[in-house]
């Protein structure tokens, strides 16, 4: 009979067999249990894990959507204080350039008083005197220098507050620039889910960048540019303030010169007239005076040529007497007559000679006087021409000063670059 080979190993009891049995149920058994926890701890996980996403991304969108209320709330108060310097800079422009053509109407006051001064300058002799109206003159010359500084000093204040303003205009359009590319960025985050094909992850996303600032520091930035907005606003308003009344005190004074200088040449023009309508009256009455004076000379004259006939006759008589012979030779009253009527002619004579060279004397006095009045009136028509010229001249203030009211009821809403309104960049 043939046996079977049998491959030598190592042999186990029955109990053995049993408690591998017990050993490797119970070992399942505790696997089990463990695989249970592990599934119960791993659903609670994800319930919590999906809890926590939901609401940590539901916040998230909470945050995105409060900050974007935040950053459109100060892109609003940039946008409407941006506005704003933009209008004040316009108000701004527009009284400057009000001052620039006040400055440039100063300039024919200032020539028209130049020219008068110079005008009067030419007057001759007695004439050319240091009388209220060169001193107004040379009044309004200061006056009109004094506004021509005063203006230029507030011109080139405004065009200073203008750069200020120009500098934080731009100062709120690049924080408003920079506001709504940041609410582009979080509308976009807002608006991206799970299920967007543009998310992926990326290298390193929770990096802080450098320059990054705090909400505290990003709010109090544009809450100075604001502020610094309307401080200088406020600057602004109070410049245009006082270039409006500096305008108004410059125009007054210079109309209050212009009448108290256009005063003084009317008086001096009276007082040359007068000074010249009595001067023509006395060169009249010093003609006719004269005219009397040459008449009275030919009578002298012709009484002095009568007297001399009737001394040849007494001294003649009185002659023939003195051949009388002897006794006859008598010293009579006809002798004492003759002699008497001889010494009357020569003293009638010589008071009539007297007479006749004080005539010719004042004659000649007269002709000279009437000569100078003449001259001296001469000098003051011509001085007379000259104010009535500068008259004329100081008439072209007024009819500047009726142009200039007539131009300003109609003044054009543009600035210096020409545009009507200024756009906001």
């Amino acid at each position: 009979m043939a046996t079977l080979s049998v491959k030598p190993g190592q042999r186990y009891n029955v109990s053995d067999w049993e408690t591998s049995n017990r050993l490797m149920s119970d070992t399942a058994i505790n696997k089990q249990m463990i695989s249970q926890e592990v599934r119960q701890e791993a659903q609670a996980l994800r319930n919590e894990t999906n809890i926590k996403t939901y609401w940590d991304k539901s916040d998230t969108c909470r945050r995105l959507r409060d900050r974007i209320y935040d950053v459109t709330r100060w892109k609003e108060n940039l946008a409407s204080c941006a506005q704003e310097v933009d209008k004040e800079m316009e108000a701004l422009t527009l009284m400057k350039e009000e001052l620039e053509r006040t400055l440039a109407s100063t300039t024919l006051p200032l020539d028209v008083a130049a020219e008068c001064l110079t005008l009067r300058e030419r007057r001759r002799g007695g004439e050319l005197v240091s009388d209220p109206v060169e001193a107004e003159l040379k009044k309004e010359v200061e006056v009109i220098d004094g506004i021509q500084r005063t203006l230029q000093q507030r011109i080139s204040r405004a065009f200073e507050q203008l750069c200020l303003l120009q500098e934080i205009r731009h100062q709120l359009t690049n924080d408003l620039q920079n506001k709504m590319e940041a609410l582009d960025v979080d509308n976009t985050c807002l608006s991206l889910t799970e299920t967007s094909s543009e998310i992926s992850l990326k290298p390193n996303p929770t990096r802080v960048l450098s320059g990054s600032t705090t909400p505290q520091q990003w709010e109090q930035f544009s809450r100075y540019n604001v502020s610094r907005a309307l401080e200088e606003m406020e600057a602004s308003l109070q410049l245009r303030e006082d270039m409006t009344l500096t305008k108004g005190q410059a125009l007054n004074e210079l109309e209050a010169q212009r009448v108290a200088t256009d005063f003084a040449l009317r008086k001096r023009s009276h007082h040359l007239q007068q000074a010249c309508d009595e001067l023509e009256w006395q060169r009249k009455t010093t003609q006719d005076e004269i005219a009397q004076l040459e008449q009275d000379i030919h009578g002298l004259e012709e009484d002095l040529r009568a007297k001399t006939a009737p001394l040849k006759l007494a001294h003649t008589r009185l002659e023939h007497r003195t051949t009388r012979p002897g006794a006859d030779l008598c010293r009579d009253e006809v002798q004492f007559g003759l002699v008497e009527e001889v010494k009357q002619l020569e003293a009638t004579i010589e008071a009539l000679k007297q007479k006749l060279a004080q005539a010719q004397h004042s004659l000649q006095a007269l002709l000279q006087h009437q000569a100078s009045m003449g001259e001296d009136l001469s000098r003051k028509l011509h001085a007379l021409s000259l104010e009535q010229r500068s008259q004329e001249t100081r008439q072209r203030l007024t009819a500047a000063a009726q142009q200039e009211l007539t131009a300003s009821a109609i003044v054009p809403l543009t600035n210096s670059s020409g545009r009507h309104a200024l756009e906001l960049l």
